[in-house]
């Protein structure tokens, strides 16, 4: 028996056993440490000696507690309805101004200070709403989007029932650590040898069955793509697995995860991979883990650490049982009886199928027919196909499945729906869209003109592109590397972006806004392709989004204006100074290293200072001109300006040059 199995027979966290075991004298024990028969029978020994003694404390305690028990609630209610207000998250200032009895001049200042600048009529974002309301001591509480009436009254009718779901767990970890190794073991799929560079390059859902209950994965991809899409997938899991490499320990992307992690509040699993290697380090990685408050177990915190091997499978069972163990602690629930709803994971469009959009079920059932909502577009389930490619007639809660039927794509994160009728469907997204449609949001007019005069006055340099991938989150991603490209002198303008193959449109706009066309994993239309090379438009294609990021740095460096430097190519000695004329001063030389050139800069250098700087006019050997004058060679050089030579000055030569730039933080 393990020590969390010993923790349920208790009905114990399983933290709190381990400080029970501690006080009786058994210790080094972790969450999957095995436990003897006669460590067991000290256990039960002590519980039993411990059992009236701790009944009668429970007792006084409860007494205690239910005494001031009504006070307190009473306390905090009140407290809470002081500072909660009902908002739509629609609100522009004035109507917010009316709702929480604050000047709109009040609100409009606190704006400012945040950089925030907005009209009085301007409708807010929900989070705008939330900083206005927190500044000033209030607790926005949305309501949500109103429902087709029919699914109200659906949900009056029938009681809810609660049915045990399978955790949602989000792999998250640095680029090449083995987050998709750790996944292709537990599923027995060769994905990692299929993705280029062996990471994931979309995000994909996996449900494991185990015999011990099942387990859905959300894959996220690595790299560049990393703190785009992390978030998303924190934001509908259960668990986080934190991978991290024995052998390398914690890298800054880790950091990342772990952040994304925290913020959405969910338990944390330290996967320690790649522990088959002669060079790993567990202990090294706890330590590093243990500074950003991930405290193993052993040590007297609560993150459970699992040390794993995706290549020979080390560990993967255990690390199984711990997330298994994790979600039953959890008590993940889902409600059966109730129109399916759900979160977008991924949607994108297929030249065959038309819009196809991931979903994680997780209330309700799916069937195929089903009438839907999804953000501000509709459908009707024509198809629901699991990551296998296998088709299914229902899907259940915790599972992930593509759904084809959408007359658009969704936007990942939004919320899927299941109403009554096609009707209630169209009527409530055309509702939406109006709405959206009066939202003010400012908008950045760009025309051929404008373009041409910023280069023009050289105040502002822009890279417009048109970008086009595979998937809506790559979009995300691919800002997300141009945000961390420097613009402080070239400004990277993504003019449009979209998923599907890159067109004669988006060359055409390429061409009208001296653009170039940027294609993640996607084709180029034939029509296209005689467009580009007929307008001479740049289209580029990339397999690996970081690659982007590198040829995007190139190409803006070379739209800086190069540095003008000075090089010195050489120096003479003066020897001899030769008074030709009343302003006609030679100085007879010798060339002491590299060339004196003509036309060039120079500096004369005396006693380790430089007295006199101008122009190499005159450059002579013996009675001819010549352009320069090498190494070890005599000659006699003449200087605008410049008459009073010493023998043993040193004369050096300069010219100038054009340094690339290279682009620098601002």
């Amino acid at each position: 028996m393990r020590i969390y199995e010993l923790a349920k027979k208790y009905n114990l966290q399983t933290r709190d056993l381990l400080k029970v075991l501690e006080n009786i004298g058994i210790t080094g024990k972790q969450t999957l440490s095995v436990i003897t028969d006669e460590e067991i029978k000290k256990i039960d020994d002590y519980f039993e000696k411990d059992k009236e003694k701790g009944e009668k404390s429970e007792g006084k305690k409860e007494i205690i507690e239910e005494k001031g028990k009504p006070e307190k609630e009473e306390k905090l209610k009140e407290e809470v309805i002081k500072k909660e207000i009902i908002l739509t998250g629609k609100e522009n200032i004035k109507e917010l101004s009316e709702k929480i009895q604050i000047q709109s001049t009040e609100i409009q200042k606190f704006l400012l200070e945040q950089k925030i600048i907005v009209n009085i009529n301007q409708t807010l974002r929900k989070d705008i709403i939330q900083k206005i309301c927190e500044n000033f001591n209030f607790i926005p509480v949305f309501k949500e989007e109103q429902q087709p009436k029919i699914l109200e009254k659906t949900e009056k009718e029938e009681k809810p029932i609660y049915v045990k779901r399978a955790p949602v767990v989000t792999v998250m970890g640095h680029v090449d650590h083995g987050k998709t190794t750790i996944l292709d073991k537990i599923r027995n799929s060769k994905v990692a040898e299929k993705e280029f560079g062996q990471i994931t390059q979309k995000i994909g859902a996996y449900k494991v069955n185990l015999p011990e209950g099942s387990i859905v994965f959300l894959d996220t991809p690595g790299h560049e793509a990393f703190t785009a899409m992390r978030a998303m997938g924190a934001k509908i899991t259960d668990i986080v697995v934190l991978v991290v490499a024995a052998d390398e320990g914690v890298k800054p992307q880790t950091i990342e995860a772990l952040d994304h992690a925290k913020s959405a509040n969910v338990p944390i699993i330290v996967a320690i991979n790649k522990i088959d290697r002669p060079n790993a380090n567990p202990e090294k990685v706890k330590q590093q883990l243990s500074e950003y408050g991930l405290i193993p177990e052993e040590w007297g915190g609560n993150t459970v650490y699992v040390n794993v091997s995706g290549l020979t499978g080390q560990g993967i069972n255990d690390l199984l049982e711990m997330i298994l163990l994790v979600g039953e602690m959890l008590e993940l629930k889902a409600i059966i009886n109730c129109k399916c709803n759900g979160t977008v994971i991924e949607s994108s469009v297929d030249k065959f199928r038309g819009p196809v959009i991931s979903v994680l079920i997780e209330n309700g059932k799916l069937k195929v027919g089903d009438p839907f909502i999804v953000g501000s577009t509709w459908g009707k389930v024509r198809a629901i196909i699991d990551e296998w490619g296998k088709r299914l007639n229902e899907a259940g809660p915790s599972t992930p499945v593509e759904i084809l039927g959408a007359h658009e794509i969704a936007i990942p994160g939004e919320k899927f729906r299941v109403v009554d009728s096609e009707k209630e469907a169209k009527d409530f997204s055309e509702k939406l869209k109006r709405e959206k449609e009066s939202i003010v949001i400012p908008v950045k007019r760009l025309t051929l003109k404008d373009l041409y005069e910023e280069i023009k006055k050289g105040e502002v340099k822009e890279l417009n592109v048109i970008l086009k991938t595979d998937f809506y989150n790559s979009i995300d991603a691919i800002k997300n590397v141009f945000n961390k490209i420097p613009q402080n002198e070239i400004k990277i303008n993504i003019i449009h972006a979209g998923t599907g193959p890159i067109s004669e449109s988006d060359v055409l706009l390429a061409s009208a806004s001296n653009g170039i066309v940027l294609g993640f994993k996607v084709p180029v239309e034939p029509k296209a392709k005689e467009l580009a090379k007929k307008e001479n438009i740049e289209v580029r294609t990339y397999e690996l989004i970081y690659d982007i990021g590198d040829d995007i740095i190139k190409a803006i460096e070379g739209m800086l204006e190069p540095e003008i430097k000075e090089e010195m190519v050489g120096q003479a000695l003066v020897k001899k100074v030769f008074k030709l004329a009343k302003n006609n001063i030679v100085a007879g030389c010798v060339v002491v290293s590299g060339k004196v050139v003509k036309n060039s800069k120079i500096k004369i250098v005396r006693n380790g200072k430089v007295i006199f700087e101008g122009n190499l006019t005159s450059l002579k050997r013996f009675k001819d001109t010549v352009n320069e004058v090498n190494y070890n060679n005599e000659c006699g050089i003449g200087i605008d300006n410049f008459y009073e030579f010493q023998e043993g000055d040193i004369i050096q030569s300069f010219i100038t040059i054009e340094v690339p730039r290279k682009l620098k933080g601002g």
